[in-house]
C-alpha cells in the first residue's frame, strides 16, 4: 500500500525534502551516471508542489511540479522517479496519475509540459502527452519535450 502526499513546498518537512533529494540523487545521478546540478533552486519557491509516495516509511515514488508566476507558461512535471527496489509494480503509472490530478486540481486551465527521457515517450503518451520538440540532449541523455492539453 502506498501513502500518497501532494504537498506545497512549504508543507515539506526536512525529512520529506531529505528523502526526496536522496532518491533523486540515487537514481538520476548515481544510477544513470549523470552528474548534474539537481538542487536547482526550484524545490522551495512559488506554488511548486511535490508528489511523494511512501511505503512502510520509505519514499518509493516522487515527482516535482513547477508552476511559473507567468500564467501563460505551462505547469511542468519533472523529476518523475520510482525507487529501483519497487520497479515493475506499475508505480510510475500511479505516480503520474497523482501528478496529473494535482495539476488538474490546482491549475485546471494550464497546459502541462515535461521534458521526458526519449525512451519513455510511450509511457507519457498513456497520459495524453504528445511530442512538441525534437529529441535533444540534456546532460548526455536523449530527451523530448511533451505537452498535454
Amino acid at each position: 500500500m502506498i501513502h500518497w502526499q501532494d504537498l506545497h513546498h512549504s508543507e515539506l518537512s526536512v525529512t520529506d525534502l531529505y528523502n526526496a533529494l536522496a532518491l533523486r540523487n540515487a537514481v538520476f545521478i548515481v544510477e544513470q551516471n549523470c552528474p548534474y546540478q539537481d538542487i536547482d533552486g526550484d524545490d522551495l519557491v512559488g506554488e511548486n508542489r511535490h508528489i511523494l509516495g511512501w511505503r512502510d516509511g520509505r519514499l518509493v515514488a516522487y515527482a516535482r511540479i513547477l508552476k511559473s508566476d507567468n500564467e501563460l507558461e505551462p505547469v511542468v512535471i519533472g523529476r518523475v522517479i520510482v525507487d529501483p527496489g519497487v520497479r515493475g509494480e506499475k508505480l510510475g503509472y500511479k505516480l503520474m496519475e497523482q501528478a496529473m490530478a494535482s495539476c488538474r486540481q490546482h491549475w485546471p486551465e494550464s497546459t502541462i509540459y515535461l521534458g521526458a527521457q526519449a525512451h519513455l515517450q510511450s509511457f507519457y503518451a498513456h497520459f495524453g502527452f504528445k511530442p512538441v520538440t525534437d529529441i535533444y540532449d540534456e546532460d548526455g541523455i536523449a530527451h523530448i519535450g511533451m505537452a498535454n492539453r
